[in-house]
């Protein structure tokens, strides 16, 4: 069973963000400037035992997981060999568990793994 679950995330990359730590060489007196705004992109990527499937970006708010579902989550799993019975995982982020996510899965005959409430560290996908 193990290798017929399609793990999946998404994250937000920032250039410079607040997270981020820069080791830089300045004058005495420089003020610290980024240039071009910095700005992020959000990713969404999922994997099996099989191997990697799409890693895609987001482009906008990602505010029900219908788009990335539709174009990206069958073919992966079509990709990986897993088959039309693969178990899908994600986690219960709202945009997940909306009403029209989970219509597409039932719509589309996708099994998904029931998932506790905060528990990012049981999601393989976390540890790449």
């Amino acid at each position: 069973m193990r290798n017929k679950i399609l793990w999946s995330d998404e994250t937000k990359i920032e250039l410079f963000g607040v997270n981020a730590r820069h080791h830089v060489w300045r004058k005495p007196g420089t003020i610290p400037t980024v240039k071009h705004g910095g700005g992020s992109i959000m990713l969404w990527g999922c994997f099996s035992a099989a191997g990697t499937g799409r890693l895609v970006r987001i482009k906008g708010k990602m505010t029900a997981a219908i788009d990335i579902l539709d174009e990206n989550l069958i073919q992966s799993a079509l990709d990986l060999r897993l088959g039309r019975r693969f178990i899908f995982q994600q986690d219960n982020d709202p945009k997940h568990t909306a009403k029209i996510s989970k219509e597409w899965l039932q719509d589309n005959s996708v099994n998904v793994l029931e998932w506790p409430s905060q528990s990012p560290d049981l999601n393989r996908i976390e540890h790449l």
